[in-house]
């Protein structure tokens, strides 16, 4: 949650603003959750020279420069 754009203080008075004001925190959190996009992008770790070796001729098989 950005919070950078705050610059006044704010008091919250009485139960029905704090639990206002918790839900707008919460919303905003829940917001954020659905703005970050998914990578597209997939990760394979390479462990051990066999592997790299696997790795390295596929790679010439399908000619990627």
């Amino acid at each position: 949650m950005v919070t950078s754009s705050i610059t006044k203080n704010f008091v919250v008075y009485g139960k029905e603003q704090a639990e206002r004001f918790a839900d707008a925190i919460e919303e905003s959190y829940q917001e954020s959750l659905h703005r970050t996009p998914e990578p597209d992008m997939k990760i394979t770790y390479l462990k051990g020279s066999e592997q790299i070796k696997q790795f390295m001729e596929k790679r010439k098989k399908t000619d990627v420069k």
